[in-house]
């Protein structure tokens, strides 16, 4: 669940919005052919249904795709949008960060319910069928934001899977993640088309340091009596690892989670990855704090001032992640994209 200061977010810009576009072209955003336009079409597409999906130990049987979405934090909005679903989407909450090019009109297209997580009331009043969370806060028991409740009002809910906690995540969660929202909404073949587009870039980049030496890589979050970092359960780990790099926090069994600044001098980082978002402070004031402790002055990534920055969101199960591998394997190997 999502504390103050840490919610996961942010930005690809050029990159990503090329390989977007391809999908988005392909997709459209309503014609009545594609299952995402008139009342015809969405008839058509029940065709193919019931579909179950069992998420995070919720376990919802679709009778058709759903057809008014609210989608709680950013990364889920960007992926429903990436498969030309904004015609399903009634609402959108918590923008963390500048979204990327291709999607900016379409995202500003949807009412945006609250700046943070809305109440279960807001939500309501949109008229949902379903409710596609981001974080686990999206889903906040003491907040009134439960998957019961939800069910109890006769509204399906989807958690990104990076939050059910059950294994380490690798980005074959990530097409799986695009798969299941695929099935879910009847667009199976666009979902395929993100997918191989996401697979290739991620097969490129990781054959590019193919070789190197392995570099340890420290994330930070925030924080300045601990780190807040990213744990082995994370994506974070995997995409570091595909960019030829290890994090040294690996070993914390948590998507994220505080540690020591003395394990920090302890692990030696080569490389810190700043995590990049709104509400934690500036890119350039995490790089003046970590520059100014004397107590990391002898860390390899500070005495050398080697820094990658990577948007939160592009850390996350979503269409970004891909991306990060290569803004990573440049950082981390910049002789082999010479």
């Amino acid at each position: 669940m999502l504390t103050p200061a840490r919610k996961r977010r942010s930005l690809r810009t050029t990159a990503a919005a090329v390989a977007l576009s391809a999908v988005l072209l392909t997709a459209g955003c309503g014609s009545s052919d594609d299952g995402t336009g008139d009342a015809g079409a969405t008839a058509a597409a029940a065709e193919g249904f019931p579909v179950t999906i069992d998420n995070c130990g919720v376990r919802t049987t679709y009778d058709a795709p759903p057809s008014r979405v609210v989608t709680v934090h950013q990364h889920p909005a960007e992926l429903m949008l990436a498969l030309g679903l904004k015609d399903r989407m009634v609402g959108t909450a918590f923008p963390d960060s500048a979204v990327l090019p291709e999607l900016r009109e379409d995202f500003e297209a949807i009412p945006e319910l609250a700046e943070r997580e809305p109440s279960f009331e807001k939500i309501l009043d949109t008229g949902p069928d379903f409710v596609y969370g981001g974080y686990g806060s999206a889903f906040a028991e003491n907040e009134g934001r439960s998957r019961e409740a939800f069910a109890d009002a006769g509204i399906d809910t989807y958690l990104n899977r990076e939050y059910c906690g059950e294994k380490r995540l690798t980005m074959e969660d990530t097409y799986a993640e695009i798969r299941t929202i695929g099935r879910i909404f009847d667009v199976s073949d666009r979902a395929d088309e993100l997918v191989a587009d996401l697979r290739g870039r991620v097969g490129e980049a990781a054959s590019a340091v193919e070789g190197e030496p392995e570099v340890p890589v420290f994330v930070y979050d925030s924080g300045d009596k601990n780190a807040f970092t990213a744990g082995g359960r994370g994506l974070g780990t995997e995409l570091i690892r595909l960019a030829g790099g290890r994090n040294v926090f690996a070993d914390l069994d948590e998507v994220f989670g505080d540690v020591s600044w003395e394990q920090v001098v302890e692990r030696r980082p080569e490389v810190i990855a700043l995590y990049d978002y709104a509400g934690a402070g500036g890119v350039e004031q995490k790089k003046e704090f970590l520059l100014s402790q004397p107590a990391l002055a002898d860390v390899p990534a500070v005495e050398n001032e080697r820094f990658v920055v990577l948007p939160l969101t592009a850390t996350l199960i979503g269409v970004r992640s891909a991306y990060a591998v290569e803004d990573l394997a440049r950082g981390l190997h910049p002789q082999s994209f010479r």
